[in-house]
């Protein structure tokens, strides 16, 4: 096959893919670094496992209005809101150089629910320029792509952000972090769309112009983007198992903090390790994604690797600093398949108009899960051996991989999605360069 027909090829060579995989990749490194940094550095502070779980927590929570935000993605011009966000957060990551002691903890997780409400709008926006952008059958290798660029970064980014937080403190941490979004922002404004209009609020052909308030549109609009998912089979199962799973993927992470210290006998930063060996599987697993989901169905993909997922919590609890690193890239290799799956289908299947709001949509419901088992966990850790965490988390995994297996997905419509006025697929492609 040549350079020119291998569809990651035919990826890379397209300008804004190029562009957007570049801001994947720095601003990942900065969110990577960030992630290991914040939990380390509230654990140093307080010295709390359950405190530094809920670093966790706060970074997740504001999936929970994900549905919301992502209207917003739809009735703005996602490009500037790309580079608005991004600069945003530059600056508010600034906030954490004033913190010095255990009684301004507050401040980090406030700055952590601010980033992860940021993550939300950047996560839709990307995906509905991806929907206009990248053609439907290379949208796997792109998302594939993607997950390997933005999961790859824990090659290297925990190690650095570790070392940075060992050598330096918390504040170079989140001065890098707050360069990377800088520079994502700067690569953003490179990218060239054509010019089009923000989707106005849809109705169906019987009902009359609506002149309401902007409230009662925007919730109609939040609506809209829910039944976008519930009315199509295939995506409603794929999005329920993602939720399930990473239900599950909240009781592991809550448990890192104690496999380190508790199970393995390391310190804290030992998890860099253990998060570096995860990107080692997520990057194999992303490049091999598009491959093969046109081999089997996105629906198989992801139990596949659920199913992998689950084997890798599992071995976290025995004690072994070999087989935890082994579960760790088994962790890596399988959880990207049901979220990977999950998101082709909705840039496949949803109309361009109603991708920013479907996919916060589903990201509520697959991420939403994972801030309120990581608070559950974090609560168990007080009460109970980490492993009986580990075993809860593993044996939910391994539920959800069963219910996808099971699924009855057809893919047809319910009657409901006449009533989307969104059901007409009009698309405004990026620009090729």
């Amino acid at each position: 096959m040549s350079a020119t027909s291998w569809p990651i090829g035919r990826v890379l060579r397209d300008r804004n893919a190029g562009l957007y995989l570049g801001s994947v990749v720095v601003s990942g490194f900065g969110t990577s670094a960030m992630a290991i940094a914040a939990g380390v550095w509230v654990k140093s502070l307080t010295g709390s496992d359950s405190l530094a779980a809920l670093a966790g927590v706060f970074l997740w929570l504001p999936t929970l209005f994900g549905p919301l935000l992502g209207t917003l993605a739809d009735r703005t011009d996602r490009r500037r809101l790309l580079i608005r966000t991004n600069l945003a957060m530059a600056v508010v990551l600034l906030a954490l150089l004033t913190v010095r002691s255990e009684d301004q903890v507050a401040v980090v997780f406030a700055v952590l629910a601010v980033y992860g409400t940021a993550m939300v709008l950047l996560d839709s926006a990307e995906s509905a320029l991806v929907a206009a952008g990248i053609p439907a059958d290379l949208r796997g290798d792109f998302n594939g792509l993607r997950m390997s660029a933005n999961e790859g970064m824990k090659l290297l980014a925990p190690l650095v952000g570790a070392g940075l937080f060992v050598q330096y403190g918390g504040h170079a941490v989140a001065l890098v972090d707050a360069a990377s979004f800088a520079a994502a922002a700067a690569l953003f404004a490179l990218v060239r769309t054509d010019p089009a209009p923000a989707a106005a609020p849809t109705q169906s052909a019987d009902t009359p112009p609506d002149t309401g308030p902007a409230r009662g549109r925007w919730l109609r609009d939040t609506a809209d983007g829910m039944r976008e998912l519930w009315c199509r089979s295939t995506l409603r199962a794929l999005v329920l198992a993602g939720a399930v799973t990473m239900a599950a993927a909240g009781l592991n992470g809550a448990a890192i903090f104690a496999v380190a210290d508790r199970g393995l006998g390391r310190s804290p930063a030992f998890i860099g390790v253990m998060y570096a060996v995860q990107g080692c599987g997520s990057v194999l697993s992303g490049l091999a994604a598009g491959p093969l989901m046109r081999r089997m169905t996105g629906r198989w993909f992801a139990v596949a690797g659920i199913a992998v997922f689950a084997a890798g919590v599992l071995v976290r609890g025995t004690g072994s600093t070999e087989l935890a690193l082994a579960g760790s890239a088994a962790i890596g290799a399988g959880l990207p398949c049901v979220l990977i799956a999950a998101m082709t289908a909705v840039q496949r299947d949803v109309p361009e108009t109603h991708v920013g709001r479907a996919a916060a949509t589903a990201g509520t419901v697959v991420f939403a899960p994972n801030a309120l088992t990581g608070a559950l966990g974090a609560g168990l850790l007080a009460v109970c051996d980490y492993r009986v965490v580990l075993v809860a988390s593993g044996a939910v995994a391994l539920l959800g991989a069963l219910g996808l297996a099971l699924s009855t997905a057809t893919g047809r419509l319910s009657p409901c999605c006449a009533r989307i006025g969104g059901s007409e697929d009009r698309r405004a492609p990026l620009r090729r360069g």
